[in-house]
């Protein structure tokens, strides 16, 4: 049976964002079997010989399916598509605007939101290089917002893995108060995180997953 390495404990702030989220919500949507192999980063489980041999950067997720060892969050959304057949279309014209956007999601947008995140945690907050992230933070949100306009979904007129990364990237290292002015955005993350399969998944976490 495909393994998903995910958290069974992570630090406090951390708890509910994790990327390994991502990827129980695919397979919550897809229906397909799957078992979580727990990991407690607090306790340096992503540091043993044994897992750095599945992912040198000692970063989650990582799925095993069978020997075959996927790792990157964006990586193994693909992956499984491809595998089950669902969430992403079956022909090229369609599979290549899910991986676009799958792209897009975790470079255009996350590199900047996440970075600006980053940086005021990090004690940045309020210098000239927290305000230039943050410029270009809006100025990707207000492109994306543009897109959002008469739009459902980001890629396809179908709920695809590329809706799942951009979703989470919206909703996890994202200062929320960046979304405030788009409504096209917020719209959209309410509509996709609507979905039964993402509150079967989140609530699932929440009952598992302890703060460190």
């Amino acid at each position: 049976m495909l393994k998903v390495y995910g958290f069974s404990r992570v630090n406090k702030f951390a708890r509910g964002n994790t990327r390994d989220l991502r990827v129980l919500w695919a397979l919550e949507e897809m229906g397909l079997p799957y078992e979580i192999v727990g990991m407690d980063h607090p306790n340096h489980d992503l540091d043993t010989p044994a897992f750095r041999a599945k992912n040198p950067f000692g970063q989650l997720p990582v799925i095993d399916d069978d020997g075959v060892v996927v790792t990157e969050s964006g990586a193994i959304l693909l992956y499984l598509a491809r595998k089950s057949g669902k969430l992403m279309p079956r022909d090229l014209a369609g599979e290549s605007q899910v991986l676009r956007w799958s792209v897009a999601a975790l470079s255009t947008i996350e590199v900047p939101v996440l970075t600006l995140w980053f940086v005021n945690v990090s004690g940045g907050k309020g210098t000239g290089p927290s305000k230039a992230l943050q410029d270009w933070s809006e100025l990707r949100l207000g492109q994306l917002d543009g897109w959002l306009a008469q739009r459902e979904f980001v890629a396809t007129e179908e709920f695809t893995v590329a809706d799942i990364l951009m979703t989470h990237v919206l909703g996890g290292g994202t200062d929320q108060s960046l979304l405030k002015p788009h409504a096209n955005i917020l719209a959209y993350k309410e509509r996709c995180m609507g979905r039964p399969a993402w509150k079967r998944t989140f609530d699932a976490y929440c009952e598992r997953v302890e703060a460190g």
